[in-house]
């Protein structure tokens, strides 16, 4: 694999996605792997951009997560769980960086994860308002486990629909759905908040 970091010559990755001149480029990459990385590249940035809260960072760890991606290109396919073992690296690598600066995720993106928590929550908007206000929530947030921290970012911080979530991290909508409800059942519960009242059942005529 050859690298180019020239302006002349960017190649058809660099020219579509708009990457910045300043990073090294793949060339000369197999087909599904640029299929792979164009259909990709966008939401593994966006996730690692949310995490480091800028954007020179998270190229630098996204071209070293398509670089490992690549490097194991030919056990992912063989696998039978492409979707899935990319993103296992990339919540490695974003994670291990952290890690190595002495730093949580930057959760720069504030305004969706309130809002969407209020709607679910619509009893306990004070209090989630006052708990923000001190970190409490993206500390629970940052504490759920990976799937469901995934499908929360993704949702909720991203903004992605849930076929989009699907889609990316390989399961149906409704495993979507399933993770996102224990998420926020477990961010309940970790931030002190009452459940949410259930509509009552409207019983037919003649009942």
């Amino acid at each position: 694999m050859r690298y180019d970091d020239a302006p002349e010559g960017a190649s058809p990755v660099e020219h579509r996605t708009g990457l910045s001149q300043s990073m090294f480029v793949p060339l000369d990459l197999e087909v599904d792997f640029e299929a792979f990385y164009l259909g990709h590249h966008e939401v593994f940035h966006a996730y690692a951009e949310v995490h480091f809260g800028n954007r020179e960072t998270a190229e630098e760890v996204i071209h070293e997560v398509f670089l490992e991606i690549h490097a194991g290109w030919s056990q992912l396919l063989s696998a039978g769980n492409l979707e899935q073992g990319a993103w296992a690296i990339v919540r490695r690598i974003v994670h291990n960086r952290l890690d190595a600066e002495g730093r949580g995720p930057a959760f720069v993106i504030n305004g969706p994860i309130a809002q969407a928590l209020d709607t679910a929550l619509v009893m306990a908007r004070d209090k989630l308002q006052k708990m923000e206000s001190a970190s409490g929530l993206y500390e629970a947030i940052a504490d759920l486990p990976d799937r469901q921290f995934e499908v929360i970012v993704l949702r909720y911080v991203l903004g992605y629909p849930t076929a989009k979530v699907a889609w990316y991290i390989g399961i149906d909508d409704r495993t979507v759905g399933h993770h996102l409800r224990r998420a926020k059942e477990r961010l309940r519960l970790k931030l002190g908040l009452p459940e949410t009242p259930k509509k009552p059942k409207h019983k037919g005529v003649g009942a």
